[in-house]
C-alpha cells in the first residue's frame, strides 16, 4: 500500500512594538494590559545586570508596579539578575537557570517571562522561553539602541555554541515589544552608537532618504540628542517589521537582505572575542562590504566615499587588526553553512537598493580590507 496525506495551514502571528517613557511608572498601565490574561498571570522578570547597576531602583520598581497591578498579574519569583553582553549567549549558566525557573516556579504557557536588557539578554532569554514547554510567552523590553530598532523587534532568538554566533536558536514571535526611551540615558558612548549601524545598514539596501536623513543628523546623533534618536529608532524598527512581514520572516530560503554587512561583522565579534560589539562590527562589515561595492563598480567612489564617512561621523572604526588574514574569510564559508548551502550576501546595486550575489572574490576581499586599513590609518575620508 502506498498513501499519501497532505496537511497544509497557516498560522497569523501578531504583536505590537510600543515606544513608551516610564514603563513601571504606577500610572501607566502599558505592561500590565499585556500581561493581563483575564486569570491573575505568573510574570517571571529576567534583568541584563547592567540595567540592574545602571538603575539601581528598577528591581523595587518592578515589585511596586506589580503591587499596583496585583489583581492583573503577580510575580512568581525574585526578578533574576543575569550577566549581560555577548558572553550570555555565550555560557550556558543563564540560560540554564531561566529554563530551570520554568520549572521551579511552575511557569507555564499561560505564564510571562519579561526580559530586560540589550540584544544579547533578549536573545538568550527568548531561546528559553521558546523551548520551555514549547513556547511560553515572551515581553521583550530591550534597552540599547541596538535592540530597540533591531533585534529586539524581530522574531530571532538564540544562544552561541561551537564558536558560531547563534548557532542553536529559534524562530518565535514576542508576546510585544515595549521600548521605554528612558533606559537609553545610561548608555555608554560606544552602546548609544552600535546600534545606529543597524539603520545605515537598513538605509543603505532599502531606503536613501532615510540614508540622506542621517548624514543630515549625524552629528546631533553623535552629540547623544533624544530626539533624533527617537526618530531614528521608531523608523528603523518600522522598516524590519515591514521587512518581517515579507514572505519569508522565518528565512526559510537563503536571502538574507538584513544581514547586509553582517557576515564580516559575526566572524569579527569571534575573532575579536567580542571585544568588539555587534553595532561596532556591523559598522565595519558595511564598510567592507560597500568597498567591495565599489570595487566591483556596483556604486561610485562618491558613494563609497558618503558611506564611509557617515560611518566615521558617527565615532565607528573602519578598520581592526582582527580584519586581516585568512581567518576573516572563514567566515564567508560559516555564513554559507548558516543559510543552509546557498551564499547569499546582499551588496549594494546603489544607494538606497541592495542585491543579492551568489559569490564574492577572496582576494577583492582581501583588497576591500586594505582599502578600509588605509582609511583608519591616515583618516582618509574623502568628502563628496
Amino acid at each position: 500500500m502506498e498513501k499519501i496525506i497532505e496537511q497544509t495551514f497557516s498560522v497569523p502571528f501578531r504583536y505590537q512594538v510600543c515606544f513608551v517613557e516610564g514603563i513601571f511608572n504606577k500610572d501607566n498601565p502599558m505592561l500590565a494590559k499585556f500581561l493581563n490574561n483575564g486569570k491573575k498571570a505568573k510574570a517571571f522578570f529576567v534583568v541584563d545586570s547592567g540595567v540592574a547597576e545602571a538603575f539601581p531602583n528598577l528591581l523595587e520598581d518592578i515589585k511596586a508596579y506589580s503591587q499596583t497591578f496585583q489583581h492583573v498579574f503577580q510575580l512568581c519569583a525574585e526578578p533574576l539578575v543575569v550577566p549581560g553582553g555577548e558572553g550570555s549567549k555565550n555560557d550556558e549558566e543563564s540560560f540554564k537557570k531561566i529554563v530551570d525557573s520554568t520549572h521551579l516556579y511552575g511557569i507555564d504557557r499561560h505564564s510571562y517571562i519579561v526580559a530586560i536588557g540589550g540584544g544579547a539578554i533578549l536573545d538568550m532569554v527568548g531561546f528559553a522561553a521558546a523551548i520551555s514547554h514549547r513556547g511560553i510567552r515572551h515581553i521583550r523590553i530591550p534597552t540599547t539602541v541596538l535592540s530597540q530598532n533591531d533585534s529586539g523587534v524581530g522574531v530571532k532568538n538564540g544562544i552561541n555554541a561551537y564558536g558560531k554566533k547563534n548557532y542553536l536558536g529559534t524562530f518565535a514571535p514576542p508576546f510585544a515589544v515595549i521600548n521605554d526611551f528612558n533606559f537609553l540615558t545610561t548608555l555608554d558612548d560606544r552602546d548609544w552608537r552600535s546600534g545606529i549601524s543597524e539603520a545605515i545598514k537598513v538605509a543603505l539596501i532599502k531606503d536613501l532618504d532615510f540614508f540622506e536623513w542621517l548624514e543630515k543628523h549625524s552629528l546631533e546623533l553623535a552629540a547623544r540628542k533624544m530626539a533624533p534618536m527617537q526618530e531614528l529608532i521608531v523608523r528603523c524598527a518600522q522598516m524590519h517589521l515591514d521587512h518581517i512581514a515579507g514572505k519569508d520572516p522565518f528565512e526559510s530560503g537563503s536571502a538574507r537582505p538584513l544581514d547586509f554587512g553582517h557576515w564580516a561583522a559575526h566572524k569579527l565579534e569571534h575573532l575579536t572575542q567580542y571585544q568588539v560589539r555587534h553595532g561596532e562590527a556591523v559598522a565595519i562589515g558595511i564598510a567592507l562590504d560597500s568597498t567591495y561595492s565599489f570595487l566591483m563598480d556596483m556604486i561610485s567612489q562618491n558613494d563609497l566615499a558618503r558611506i564611509i564617512h557617515l560611518i566615521h561621523s558617527l565615532g565607528f572604526k573602519i578598520y581592526v587588526p582582527e580584519l586581516s588574514g585568512e581567518a576573516l574569510l572563514k567566515g564567508l564559508e560559516e555564513f554559507r553553512e548558516h543559510l543552509g548551502g546557498e551564499l547569499t550576501v546582499t551588496l549594494l546595486e546603489k544607494m538606497g537598493k541592495g542585491v543579492e550575489v551568489h559569490e564574492m572574490d577572496n582576494q577583492l576581499i582581501l583588497k576591500s580590507i586594505e582599502h578600509l586599513k588605509l582609511f583608519q590609518q591616515e583618516s582618509l575620508i574623502i568628502k563628496g
